[in-house]
């Protein structure tokens, strides 16, 4: 039980402690919007934090070619969106589908798989303290 409570504290701390956004607006640029909801230095994995963020894409709305530099899981959590790692074939995900990304694959495509409807995904990852969210990719992948 005393295991039960402190867990849902934690959880409560961590909710209490999310910042509210990230790298960008929505609209900015045409880029999509990301929300931080939380980057918690991780303290059974000394030098990594966790971070979660939601991504939402406006209709026909495209992200830039990047990379992440840790692992990566992402959970659709309204409408599709439409994604592409270097080396694989493009995927679309529906709402309530998921993936994970292997750290430094290049994404090549990600985008909301509509023209008419908005997307959203719900995304974790485990980063280096110090370390973006993405990384644009400066130049086109071999």
């Amino acid at each position: 039980m005393n295991i039960i409570k402190s867990n849902v504290w934690l959880l409560a701390a961590l909710f209490a402690t999310s910042v509210p956004a990230l790298a960008h607006g929505p609209g900015e640029s045409g880029q999509e919007e990301v929300t931080q909801l939380q980057n918690i230095r991780l303290p059974d994995a000394p030098g990594r934090n966790g971070v979660m963020v939601t991504v939402s894409y406006k209709p026909g709305q495209v992200s830039i070619p990047h990379v992440h530099s840790g692992s990566v899981y992402a959970y659709v959590l309204e409408g599709a969106v439409t994604s592409q790692l270097q080396g694989e074939a493009p995927v679309t995900y529906k709402a309530g589908q998921s993936w994970y990304e292997k750290p430094g694959i290049p994404h090549l495509v990600s985008r909301n798989a509509s023209q008419d409807k908005p997307a959203k995904l719900l995304v974790w990852l485990l980063l280096e303290e110090g370390r973006d969210v993405l990384e644009p990719l400066s130049k086109s992948p071999d």
